[in-house]
């Protein structure tokens, strides 16, 4: 299926306008952070998750002035959101940890969030879910993943400069970092949090960005042993545009597939997807332009080496021709 034909667009023409634009996204995400938080899970910050079905759903503030009369701090350290489509009924209060909790403690928290409800006589409901992590468990898995996100990255290193030039490994791990900062940046903006599936979900753009960018990295491979007289900007230029066909395509099915995941998969998944959402597209972005610029910066606008070399053949090959004709 050919969507372009013969597309000669100058992406590495706009590679600081790209670089201003991400940093400026970057930039805004760390001031959000820094002044709001990063909203973490239940699996890295500890505490106890209650999720109820009433009959009909209650005030919100009448859900938290229950709990303040029956869980100590409960109105600093509890929050309270509707959970799933408006037809389930459903809320979910989450009652952060709070000094020294663990084991029993939380398990009480969550019987004490029951009776509270019970107590305010705010209709008949049903507990349908519970989740109860200890602050030991959150700090393991936060260590795991921070863990599991460096060795990724320095997995992508690796490869990439033993299969390419060291020049591109750099490009793709800049982008792949670029990636995770711009994906935590809109995380911190809509306010979704730091959760295992949303863990996952940056692990997959991390795959899905390298890919992208493998593609493209390996074209230009093929194209400076044709153009060794061109330099590297005109090398890359040529290179994603003989592959945006398949770059818009892969995203494009991709990013249909998380969209449905997003809109039909549920308020459990909607971390996930939106982080795939964001992912997909800064992925695609940063292959494009990302790794290319800084490959491009990288090497200094120098033609490649091929090039370089090209005049000194042709100066040595005159000169053993008048040598000969000498003779």
């Amino acid at each position: 299926m050919q969507i372009f034909k013969n597309p000669s667009y100058n992406f590495v023409r706009w590679r600081w306008h790209a670089i201003a634009l991400s940093w400026a996204v970057i930039v805004a995400g760390l001031a959000t952070v820094w002044v709001m938080g990063l909203p973490l899970g239940v699996e890295f910050s500890g505490g106890t998750i209650v999720v109820v079905q009433f009959d009909r759903v209650p005030e919100m503030q009448a859900v938290r002035a229950a709990l303040d009369r029956t869980i100590p701090g409960g109105g600093q350290n509890a929050v309270v959101q509707r959970y799933g489509s408006s037809e389930q009924r459903e809320l979910m209060i989450r009652v952060a940890q709070v000094g020294a909790e663990s084991g029993g403690a939380l398990s009480q928290t969550a019987d004490a969030v029951e009776r509270a409800l019970k107590a305010a006589n705010l209709g008949n409901f049903t507990v349908v879910g519970r989740e109860i992590v200890g602050p030991v468990v959150g700090q393991e898995l936060t260590r795991r993943g921070i863990l599991a996100t460096i060795l990724a990255l320095g997995g992508i290193l690796l490869y990439v400069a033993f299969r390419f030039q060291f020049s591109f490994a750099v490009g793709a791990v800049v982008a792949t970092v670029h990636d995770l900062l711009v994906t935590l940046a809109f995380l911190a903006f809509f306010r979704y949090d730091l959760s295992l599936n949303v863990i996952a979900a940056i692990l997959a753009i991390t795959g899905y960005s390298v890919n992208d960018t493998i593609v493209i990295f390996d074209r230009v491979r093929e194209n400076l042993r044709s153009m060794r007289r061109d330099s590297i900007d005109h090398v890359i230029n040529v290179a994603v545009n003989q592959t945006l066909g398949r770059t818009v395509l892969t995203a494009g099915t991709t990013l249909l597939s998380v969209l449905a995941l997003y809109l039909f998969g549920g308020e459990v998944l909607h971390g996930f997807a939106f982080t795939m959402l964001v992912g997909v597209i800064t992925g695609t972005y940063s292959s494009v332009f990302i790794a290319a610029a800084i490959v491009t910066i990288w090497r200094r606008r120098t033609p490649t080496r091929a090039a370089a070399g090209a005049p000194a053949v042709v100066a040595r090959s005159k000169k053993q021709g008048r040598k000969a004709r000498a003779s």
